[in-house]
């Protein structure tokens, strides 16, 4: 951790030198805060969704209503994060020549992007901020106390191999809730 203003602040976990506005495919979790259940529980190897949980898959399908430059790839809502694929696609995104595209997905040239700090309104940054502050105000009026993780995980997917990886991963993922020993703890 290092210093700003005498106050220890955690090391962004973005790649420096990458433009997460610029079109590729982004594996993106985000957590509830103290990773309480409010979207639901696993039931029968199946996520069965509270009332929240439907308005995180709302809020998710929404997202190309916000952000026509938007695909959505696989999701999932779990008890407490969710996993989805963020596809940025920009016809006039002027890093295209940086990207590989297969059909749908963007498969990112890491080497070849600049981190520009430009406009901060069209970007995979402002994609989950959106979806958050949705998910948030209405979640509130259930539970006065929801909240995220103030952060959240990415991933820069590189190609159709790990695309199909991550994606598997993201449809299985409620299979595999029971074998994390630490999700066996139910957080109510």
């Amino acid at each position: 951790m290092t210093k700003y203003k005498n106050k220890y602040r955690m090391e962004s976990t973005r790649l420096p030198n990458w433009d997460y506005g610029s079109n590729a495919a982004y594996f993106v979790t985000i957590c509830t805060k103290n990773r309480i259940h409010y979207f639901g529980e696993i039931s029968n190897r199946g996520m069965k969704l509270s009332e929240i949980g439907k308005m995180a898959v709302k809020y998710w399908d929404e997202i190309p209503q916000h952000f026509p430059f938007v695909k959505l790839g696989a999701f999932v809502v779990m008890p407490d994060h969710v996993h989805g694929i963020v596809i940025i696609d920009k016809p006039d995104n002027k890093n295209n020549k940086n990207n590989v595209n297969v059909g749908a997905q963007n498969f990112a040239s890491l080497r070849l992007n600049k981190n520009k700090f430009g406009p901060q309104s069209k970007n995979l940054a402002s994609i989950i901020r959106g979806y958050k502050i949705g998910v948030t105000k209405n979640a509130r009026k259930i539970k006065p106390g929801f909240a995220w993780q103030s952060r959240y995980h990415e991933h820069i997917i590189r190609n159709e191999i790990s695309y199909s990886k991550i994606e598997n991963y993201i449809i299985t993922n409620p299979l595999k809730w029971f074998e994390n020993s630490n999700n066996m703890k139910s957080k109510k």
